[in-house]
Parts: C-alpha cells; sequence; structure tokens
C-alpha cells in the first residue's frame, strides 16, 4: 500500500508541472518528425566548378552528367584551374573537375584521359563523398565499357530495399528519445525534491528504501511505454515505416534501456545537490555513452581500446538489437544476448541506485 501512495505522490507531482506534461508529449513528436529529414550520412549538395580544357562534344557531356546529377550544385565552367582554386578558397566551391585538353582525342583512341578532381577536405566526409561521387561519374564516362560490364552485375539487397536513410535512423532516434526522457527526468525528480525540501518528509519515514526508489522508477518506466507507441506512430504514419520484427521485443527493448537509464539517474541525483550539478554530470555521461554507442558510425571504426567500451554500453547492445529487429525483423533469439545485457547492466544499475539512496532515520 505504502508503493501505491508514493505512486500516486508521483503522478500528482508530474501532473501539477505546468512544463513537465508538454515536454513529455511534445518531445517525441518533434524528434520523430523533423531529425530523420536532417540526420541524414547521405552528403548532397555538393557546389561542383568545371574547368573544361577540351571544349568537344564528349568533354560537354561529361559536363552535363556532372550537372545533372542530384549530389551536386553546378556552380558553372571556369576559365582556369587557379580560378576554380579561388572559388574554393572563397567557400563558393567544394570540388574542382577539371577536363584535360586531349580528353575526346583520348577517348577516340581508346585510351584513358586522367581528369583531375581536387576537392576542398576541410570538411573531409563532404570532401572524401563528393569525389567518390565524381569518380563515378567520371569512370562511366571515359570507360564506356567498364560501365558496361558494371550494368551487368546484380546485386540483391535483403534488407531496407529502397536504402532509405530513415529507416536506419528512425530506431537510433527512439533510443535518444528514451535516453532523455527515461534519464534526465528521474534525475531531476530527486534533486528537485531536495532543493524544495520535501524529500526530508521521506527520509524520516519508515518507507524502505527499495519502495521508494522503485516509486521513482515505475512512472518512468510508464512514460517509456508512452513515448516508443509515439514514436512506433509516428514512423508509420508519417513516413510508412513498420517495423520488420515483433513490436513486443521492441517495447522489452525499450523497458532494459529505461531500466538502466532511470536507475543511473537515480544515482546521479543521489550523489547531486543542485540541479545544475546533476544536469552536468548526467549529460557528460550520456553524450559519452551516446558517441561511443554506434549511432551514427560503426563501432568497428573505433580505435581498439575505444571499442572495448561497447561491451559496458547499454546503449550499443539496445541500438544493435533494435535495428535487428525493425530493420531486418530478427526473433527473440536474434537478439538474446543483447538483452541478456541490458537486463543484466539494467539490474546492476537499480541495485546501485538503491544502494547509493541514503536515509536519514
Amino acid at each position: 500500500m505504502t508503493l501505491k501512495y508514493l505512486l500516486q505522490k508521483e503522478f500528482l507531482q508530474i501532473r501539477r508541472n505546468a512544463f513537465l506534461p508538454k515536454l513529455i508529449g511534445a518531445f517525441p513528436i518533434v524528434i520523430m518528425c523533423v531529425m530523420p529529414w536532417v540526420m541524414s550520412m547521405e552528403v548532397k549538395n555538393i557546389r561542383v566548378s568545371v574547368v573544361d580544357n577540351d571544349r568537344s562534344t564528349l568533354s560537354q557531356q561529361l559536363v552535363h552528367s556532372i550537372e545533372a546529377s542530384r549530389y551536386f550544385i553546378f556552380s558553372g565552367q571556369k576559365p582556369s584551374y587557379r580560378a576554380a582554386l579561388t572559388e574554393i578558397e572563397q567557400g563558393k566551391a567544394d570540388v574542382v573537375v577539371v577536363v584535360p585538353p586531349d580528353f575526346s582525342k583520348d577517348r577516340v583512341k581508346g585510351r584513358q584521359p586522367q581528369v583531375l578532381i581536387a576537392a576542398n577536405a576541410v570538411n573531409g566526409t563532404k570532401g572524401s563523398m563528393g569525389s567518390a561521387y565524381l569518380s563515378q561519374i567520371v569512370t562511366r564516362s571515359v570507360a564506356p565499357t567498364g560501365a558496361d560490364i558494371q550494368s551487368g552485375i546484380s546485386i540483391l539487397t535483403l534488407y531496407n530495399k529502397h536504402q532509405n536513410y530513415k529507416l536506419f535512423m528512425i530506431p537510433a532516434l527512439l533510443a535518444i528519445v528514451m535516453m532523455l526522457m527515461t534519464g534526465f527526468l528521474p534525475t531531476l525528480n530527486i534533486v528537485g525534491e531536495k532543493e524544495t525540501g520535501t524529500i526530508e518528509q521521506i527520509n524520516v519515514s519508515p518507507v524502505p528504501k527499495w519502495v521508494f526508489i522503485l516509486s521513482k522508477l515505475i512512472p518512468y518506466w510508464l512514460i517509456a511505454l508512452f513515448v516508443v507507441t509515439v514514436c512506433l506512430v509516428l514512423a508509420w504514419a508519417v513516413y510508412g515505416l513498420k517495423p520488420a520484427g515483433s513490436v513486443w521485443l521492441i517495447y522489452l527493448l525499450a523497458m532494459l534501456l529505461a531500466l538502466f537509464f532511470s536507475s543511473f539517474g537515480l544515482i546521479i541525483s543521489n550523489y547531486s545537490d543542485t540541479m545544475q550539478q546533476a544536469v552536468f554530470v548526467m549529460w557528460f555521461f550520456v553524450v559519452c555513452i551516446l558517441l561511443l554507442s554506434g549511432l551514427f558510425t560503426p563501432t568497428r571504426s573505433m580505435p581498439a581500446w575505444a571499442y572495448l567500451t561497447t561491451y559496458v554500453n547499454p546503449m550499443h547492445y539496445f541500438i544493435d538489437a533494435i535495428r535487428t529487429v525493425f530493420i531486418r525483423g530478427g526473433g527473440f533469439h536474434d537478439i538474446a544476448h543483447q538483452v541478456y545485457a541490458l537486463f543484466g547492466i539494467g539490474l546492476l544499475m537499480a541495485f546501485g541506485a538503491v544502494k547509493s539512496y541514503k536515509k536519514n532515520n
């Protein structure tokens, strides 16, 4: 019965808060409706300047192929390489393509002309991807026989057949929403009670520590269920994307991640005296967990010492498992390792939350 009344207190506090209910409702909506459009690793709108030293029909075909690509913004033809390089230095172009004077003559004689591609690599991703896109266009232009061979290769895409980046990012965004909603809110809850002094009434009461901690965790587990439901409905309604696997597995993974972050947030709040202190500490750990989880870049690309952190990173297990379920349609046996790891880490963190809370009675 004690737990029942404590839960009533928690829900009353959430409902009477003028900002919190609006945040819980609006945050997943904004994240799911805005972020999939902007969080894309696909590089577009690369500004290209062309120097055509051949001025032949074949060289103009190459120029028009670059101009017609959806990845580039054609900045026009320049009279010389120096003039095109000046535009890069002024930030008006990202890549320069220089067509040699004997481009068409070499093509007619069966030789492969050397086309220069100079990219601004201050932004390494944009420079390398832009050069790779242009290299494909140039290769098709200077070696049509090779392009014919390539066209005979059949590619079978097993998952995400339309190469839709939103399908890849939506599970990751779900992880971010879960982390922020179930991590920060419990942290600020207890620290807020410390600042207002209401927690002293709990400290002098005979309420067991585990009951008090459980009363703090359960509301945010329910919030996690609500957030997951909103995100799945929006993914279907806005983008027409549905999980390829079981929805119940997604809920299971979400609850295990909520167990970890809500417990972790309570541990931080138990050692924090002010909201500012709690937010800074929580944000430090959240950023590290997020960047080392493989959310944006493959974990195998990390140095060996950094890759070792993924073994204790619950976000890594969650992202790996939810993408397996959401995109590949995997079953429980496909994500059993991740489920057990999440459960173990979450249980350990919940135990730490109970042990770190100190009562005064």
